[in-house]
């Protein structure tokens, strides 16, 4: 009987996006042969995955959830190839109940949430799983995680997107408030909380979008920054979500809604996760 190194357990993996304990028994009652592992594993769908990694999962369902404290709110997108999956009691049961694992282990990232139980086997072997069950691609494709006072969440279109956002205040009356600002990320997509957040390589992008822009237009060559660094400005007031135009009422901010409501009230952060 040949020795199975954790090299050989480690590439089988990468080769099939199976679990390390079943490749390993794979490899085992193999013998050691690759493909006579890999037809082992097919079995369980997971070759399916391998044959099906050029396909892309699109459709699918995002689901939300906040703890009873509403101090913690994750939201996850369970992707598939066609709607008519996505739509399935079973997928979307299944959505909830990774959701829930998320709510309840709080992992860091995607990759620590896959590495999750899920009964007796992982999360992400219950993803693989699935590939043979459903005959399509199915991934965890998203994970997000945030702390707060106090979390809202908003699910928007049919679970075809949602968002969780943290308040700074934890009072029950500012709940109504959130929803409202959560249901302005899915609506306006904004790309950071405020300018501080936006990242570097956007602002530097944005930049020169606007010095060619005004180049175009025959502006000096004097003046292409300055004229640049004001188009800018209207970027972080379209595209941060404090300064946008609140979408119930256009004559005031994000910002000014909440101090509206509550002098010192805010959003602490977001996370919006979508299909597609």
């Amino acid at each position: 009987m040949s020795t199975i190194s954790a090299t050989d357990v480690k590439n089988l993996r990468e080769m099939t996006g199976a679990g390390m304990m079943d490749c390993k028994a794979a490899l085992t009652e193999a013998n050691g042969d690759f493909d006579k592992a890999i037809e082992i594993l097919r079995l369980k769908g997971q070759k399916l995955s391998i044959k099906r990694a050029d396909r892309e999962a699109k459709e699918g369902v995002v689901y939300a959830l906040v703890s009873n404290d509403q101090k913690r709110g994750v939201v996850i997108r369970l992707s598939s190839e066609t709607d008519f999956v996505a739509k399935n009691e079973n997928f979307v049961n299944l959505a909830k109940e990774f959701a829930q694992i998320a709510l309840d282990t709080f992992p860091a990232n995607l990759e620590e949430l896959l590495q999750q139980k899920y009964h007796n086997i992982t999360v992400g072997e219950k993803v693989s799983e699935q590939v043979g069950v459903i005959g399509e691609k199915i991934e965890l494709a998203d994970y997000q995680r945030i702390e707060a006072p106090q979390v809202v969440s908003y699910i928007h279109m049919g679970n075809k997107a949602g968002v969780i956002l943290g308040l700074n205040k934890s009072e029950d009356k500012f709940k109504d408030a959130g929803r409202d600002v959560a249901m302005q990320v899915a609506a306006m997509k904004p790309v950071a909380l405020d300018k501080d957040g936006v990242d570097a390589s956007i602002i530097e992008k944005e930049i020169e979008i606007g010095k060619e822009l005004a180049r175009q237009e025959g502006k000096p060559e004097d003046m292409l920054e300055k004229i640049a660094l004001g188009k800018l400005n209207r970027f972080f007031k379209d595209n941060t979500l404090l300064a946008q135009a609140f979408v119930k009422d256009n004559s005031v901010s994000v910002e000014g809604y909440l101090k509206s409501i509550d002098k010192d009230l805010t959003v602490t952060g977001f996370k919006h996760i979508k299909l597609g």
